[in-house]
C-alpha cells in the first residue's frame, strides 16, 4: 500500500507506476534524504511536535537504515516509488508509529528540493576540487613552456607568435572562471527550502533555521512557493557544466590538431591514446575526441531541463520529477572527463622544435615589422601597406622576413636598416609584447603568480 493511498479506492495501474517510480535513479540520494529527516525529527521534538522518545526511536531506526544501504544488506525493489517514501516505509516498518510522526510538518515536495540542494552542494564542492587539480595540471605545463615558442592562430591561420606557457595560461584562466561560477552556482544553492511544505509552508510552530543549521545551510529560502518549485540552481549548474565542458571540448580541439602529423606539436602518451583496428600506424588521440563528444552530451541535459521548465505554473508539477536524471547524467560525465583529461595532459610530451619550426614559416612576425617601421616614424596604415607588399614579395620569390636580403628591404623603404633582423626575430617578437596578460616572460610570470594564488586561497 502506498503512503498516500488514503483517498484512493483502487491501486494505480502496473503501467502508471513504472511511469510514476523515481527510485531507480533518485536512490543516489538516499544519504540527504536520512540526513534531512535527522534534522528534521530533531526539530520537531525540540519544537514539542514530537515526543523525545519518538525521535530517539526515529534517529536509531534511520541510522540503521543508512548503516545497511552502505553495506549493501538492505536495497530497494523498483516497485518502490522513490527514495523519500522507500525510507520512510522502511522506517515504519521497523519502529511502527513513531516512524508515522517523521513526516509532520513537512512534504515530498520540499523533502525532494532538500535532498537535491544537499546532493548538489557535495556535488559542486566535490567538482570544484577536480578543476583545482586541472587548473594545477595547466599551470605546470605552462611553466614548463616558458621558452617554447609557438605560432598563435586565428581563423586556424598562423598570426603572431607566442610560447607555448602563455598559450596554456588562456586555458589556466577559462578554468579559474569556471571554478569562480561553481562557487557563485554553490552560494546561491546554498539556501534550505524544508518548511515549506507542499507549497504553503505550515501550521506547526517548526524552526526553519535550526534545520537550516543543523543540515549546514547558510539560510532558508524566503518564499514557500518558491522553494518547492525552484529548479534555478539545477540549471545554473548544468550550465556552468555546460561552459566548463565547451572549454575543455576547446582544449581537445588543440590537442587533436596538434597531435597530427600536420602540427606534430605534441606527443600523447600511449596510456591516453588508442590504435586503428587495421592501420597499424595510428595512434589516434581518442581521450581528446570523447571529451569533445561529451561536450554535446552535457548541453542536452542542460536543454532538457530548461524544456521541462519552462511553462511550469507554481508550485509543484509532476514533470519536476525530470530535474534529476539530466543533472545527474551530467555530473557523472564531467566528473569522468575532468580526471582523465588532466592525466592526459600530465603525461603529454611537447615538441619544441616542431613548435619553432612552424613559427617560423607563414610571417607570423610581419606584425612586428610594421612595429619596427612605427617607431621609425611611418605612420601605422602606410606601414602596414609596405609589409604587405613585402609579404607578397617574399612568397612569390620563396623567401621570409628572415632570408630577404638588406638591399631588398631597400627597395621598398629606405627606412629598413640591417636592425630590422633583431626585430622580427621571434624571440625579440615574444620579448617585446610585455604589455600586462602578453607572452613576454615577465607577463607570463605575473599570469602564473595570479593563478597560483587563486589556487592557495582554495586549498
Amino acid at each position: 500500500m502506498k503512503l498516500w493511498s488514503g483517498r484512493f479506492e483502487k491501486n494505480t495501474d502496473a503501467l502508471v507506476d513504472e511511469l510514476n517510480a523515481s527510485i531507480g535513479f533518485d536512490a543516489r540520494l538516499y544519504r540527504q534524504d536520512i540526513q534531512g529527516s535527522l534534522a528534521h525529527s530533531a526539530m520537531l521534538a525540540k519544537q514539542g511536535i514530537i515526543t523525545e522518545e519518538d525521535k530517539e526511536q526515529i534517529h536509531k531506526g534511520l541510522k540503521e537504515i543508512l548503516a545497511e544501504i552502505e553495506s549493501g544488506a538492505l536495497s530497494f525493489d523498483n516497485d518502490v516509488e522513490d527514495i523519500h517514501m522507500a525510507v520512510e516505509g522502511e522506517l515504519t516498518r521497523r519502529i511502527g508509529d513513531a516512524g508515522k510522526r517523521l513526516h509532520t510538518a513537512r512534504s515530498r515536495n520540499d523533502q525532494v528540493a532538500l535532498d537535491f540542494r544537499l546532493y548538489l552542494k557535495q556535488e559542486v564542492t566535490e567538482l570544484r576540487d577536480l578543476e583545482l587539480e586541472l587548473l594545477e595540471t595547466v599551470l605546470e605545463l605552462s611553466k614548463s613552456g616558458m621558452d617554447v615558442v609557438m605560432p598563435a592562430y586565428t581563423h586556424l591561420q598562423r598570426a603572431q607568435p607566442t610560447t607555448f606557457a602563455h598559450y596554456m595560461m588562456a586555458y589556466a584562466n577559462m578554468f579559474r572562471r569556471d571554478i569562480t561560477r561553481l562557487e557563485d552556482c554553490l552560494e546561491r544553492m546554498d539556501e534550505c527550502p524544508l518548511g515549506s511544505g507542499a507549497l504553503t509552508a505550515t501550521t506547526y510552530p517548526i524552526d526553519r533555521a535550526f534545520v537550516a543549521e543543523q543540515l549546514g545551510f547558510a539560510r532558508v529560502t524566503q518564499n514557500s512557493l518558491d522553494g518547492v518549485s525552484d529548479r534555478d540552481y539545477a540549471l545554473e549548474l548544468l550550465n556552468d557544466l555546460s561552459i566548463l565542458m565547451m572549454h575543455l571540448s576547446r582544449f581537445s580541439e588543440e590537442i587533436i590538431l596538434w597531435c597530427s602529423w600536420e602540427f606534430k606539436f605534441v606527443e600523447l602518451d600511449d596510456a591516453y591514446s588508442t590504435g586503428s583496428s587495421i592501420m597499424p600506424q595510428k595512434k589516434n588521440p581518442d581521450i581528446a575526441e570523447l571529451v569533445r563528444g561529451k561536450t554535446g552530451r552535457v548541453y542536452g541535459d542542460l536543454m532538457s531541463l530548461l524544456t521541462v521548465m519552462k511553462a511550469l505554473p507554481l508550485a509543484y508539477n509532476k514533470d519536476m520529477q525530470e530535474d534529476k536524471e539530466p543533472v545527474f547524467d551530467a555530473l557523472d560525465t564531467v566528473k569522468k572527463c575532468i580526471p582523465v583529461f588532466a592525466a592526459m595532459l600530465k603525461t603529454m610530451r611537447l615538441l619544441p622544435d616542431n613548435m619553432r619550426a612552424a613559427a617560423g614559416r607563414g610571417f607570423i612576425n610581419a606584425t612586428d615589422c610594421a612595429d619596427y617601421l612605427v617607431k621609425k616614424g611611418l605612420p601605422f596604415r602606410d606601414a602596414y601597406t609596405l609589409v604587405g607588399r613585402l609579404v607578397s614579395h617574399c612568397i612569390e620569390n620563396g623567401k621570409t622576413l628572415e632570408t630577404l636580403e638588406i638591399e631588398e628591404y631597400k627597395k621598398l623603404s629606405e627606412v629598413f636598416e640591417q636592425d630590422v633582423y633583431e626585430a622580427i626575430s621571434l624571440d625579440t617578437c615574444v620579448s617585446n609584447r610585455k604589455a600586462a596578460g602578453g607572452p613576454a616572460k615577465e607577463s607570463v610570470q605575473s599570469q602564473i603568480d595570479y593563478i597560483e594564488a587563486f589556487i592557495e586561497e582554495r586549498r
